[in-house]
This record gives structure tokens, C-alpha cells and sequence, in this order.
């Protein structure tokens, strides 16, 4: 990828793409019918062991203010538990999740694998300042985003605050309405004014009868020295079309399965 000229990389982004991004961890067949699911202990484990260099999480925070690698706002899904995860506590999850692969907090996560670059969606407002306190010794390994711009900036700023290096960062659903605006209409200057202040675009291919993923916004992205990665990816096929179009990253539950198809071209 040509990154802009007067722009440097973040660490996170240290090696050349195409990157695989193991979303949410990985749970093969066989770990799935052992009762593992995402976002668990286990699962960040078997990416890392498949050799995931990047993991997608979400971050949530329990009742006594323990952020959790957890998806949904509720356990329904993944527990048939139908209580919040702010309304429980990391204990009473723990619990829950002790068959399940194993909670794993975000303290954890960073200190049980040092070399995983972590890609963390903060998913609740009140999990962004907590989650920001909690990367800043990480800054170099973290992309932090959100879906809300103004939540993901909330936790850039608790991060700058007690840290030195600023995790990285990708654009929110505001943020990538207004690139994809601009790109439409060829507003060169404008995109640079929308990107000047992420490292990343997140994006499905298309929302719906929108394409979001092009030729065009590819260009885009690249010309103002931002990544594209693209969610959520699991046929091989597709991957290879992704690939072969310029995308930088590929975010999949299958990141054995991307880290072969690059592998083998």
C-alpha cells in the first residue's frame, strides 16, 4: 500500500499488508462442539496459536466496572443468561462462561498475549474511559474504534491521557457515511479532512444494496495513507477477491483459514 507521504504508520500497523484479523478469536468446528465460544479465553488461544497476529474484540463492562471481551449487551446469546452484562458481575460471568471457554478480561488479554495486536470495538459508553486507562501501556498493540465516533475518541482520550504511544484507530459509522459522501462526489480535500484523524476504514463489502467496498474508496483510503479492512469475511473465495481488489485486512472467524489463503496466494 502507498501510504501518504507526510504520514506516518502507527506500530500496529508494522509489517506489510494483507492482514488477517481473527474476529473474536477463533472457534474451529471441533472447539465448537466442546462448548467454546467467541470473545472467549480459549478462543483468543487458538488464534494465537493459528497464528493470528491480530485479534478483533469487543469490550464491555461488568457490574463492579470490570471491561470483558464480550459482543452483545446481553449474555442471551451466548449464556441463554437473559441479564445484561452490565448488570452482572465479572465473577458471576466468569461462572457463566467457565464451560464456555473461560471469560477473558481485557487485562488479561494484554498481559496473557504480548504479542497479539489488539483491534478493540468499545462497545458500551461507559466501557470507553475504562478501556482507554487500560491500553495506554499497550498504545503500540491497540487499534481502538467503535461503531459511535464520539465513543472511540472518548477512549483515544483516556488512553493519551496515561499513556505515551496513542493506540491507533478506524473510523466510525458517522465517519465512514461522510468518506463514503465524498467519495462519491470526488471531493478529494474533504476525504483528506475525514481521514486525518484515523488509521483504518472498517467496513462490511455492502450494507444491504449499498457497495461500500471499491475500486474508488480503495483508492481513497490509500491515497490519504488509511487501511481498508474488510468484515466479516469467511469463504475462501471471497477472501481471494477481496484480496486480489486491494483491501489490507481481512476480519474473519476463520483466521486459519485466511492465514492459508495468503499463504498460498
Amino acid at each position: 500500500m502507498n501510504r501518504a507521504p507526510d504520514r506516518r504508520p502507527h506500530p500496529w500497523f508494522a509489517g506489510h499488508p494483507p492482514r488477517v484479523l481473527a474476529h473474536r478469536g477463533l472457534v474451529t468446528d471441533s472447539d465448537a462442539s466442546h462448548g467454546v465460544v467467541e470473545n472467549s479465553f480459549a478462543a483468543v488461544a487458538a488464534a494465537n496459536a493459528a497464528g493470528a497476529l491480530y485479534v478483533e474484540s469487543d469490550c464491555h463492562l461488568t457490574a463492579d466496572g470490570v471491561v470483558v471481551l464480550f459482543h452483545d449487551d446481553d449474555l442471551s446469546r451466548v449464556t441463554g443468561d437473559p441479564r445484561k452484562v452490565a448488570d452482572v458481575s465479572s465473577r458471576e460471568l466468569g461462572d457463566l462462561m467457565a464451560d464456555r471457554g473461560g471469560l477473558i478480561t481485557l487485562a488479561q488479554a494484554l498481559e496473557a498475549f504480548p504479542t497479539v495486536r489488539f483491534n478493540l470495538d468499545v462497545k458500551a459508553p461507559a466501557a470507553a474511559e475504562p478501556v482507554g486507562r487500560l491500553v495506554a501501556a499497550h498504545g503500540a498493540r491497540v487499534l481502538l474504534t467503535s461503531f459511535s465516533d464520539a465513543r472511540r475518541r472518548a477512549a483515544l482520550r483516556a488512553a493519551s491521557r496515561a499513556g505515551t504511544q496513542p493506540p491507533a484507530t478506524s473510523a466510525g459509522t458517522a465517519t465512514i457515511a461522510r468518506l463514503l459522501l465524498s467519495v462519491a462526489v470526488g471531493a478529494r480535500g474533504w476525504t483528506r479532512r475525514i481521514l486525518r484523524d484515523v488509521d483504518a476504514v472498517q467496513v462490511p463489502e455492502r450494507r444491504g444494496a449499498i457497495r461500500i467496498v471499491s475500486r474508488r474508496m480503495l483508492a481513497a483510503a490509500h491515497r490519504n495513507g488509511v487501511e481498508v479492512h474488510v468484515w466479516t469475511v469467511n469463504d475462501e473465495a471471497d477472501m481471494r477477491r477481496l484480496l486480489a481488489l486491494g483491501v489490507d485486512g481481512i476480519v474473519t472467524d476463520r483466521a486459519d483459514v485466511a492465514l492459508r489463503t495468503i499463504a498460498t496466494g
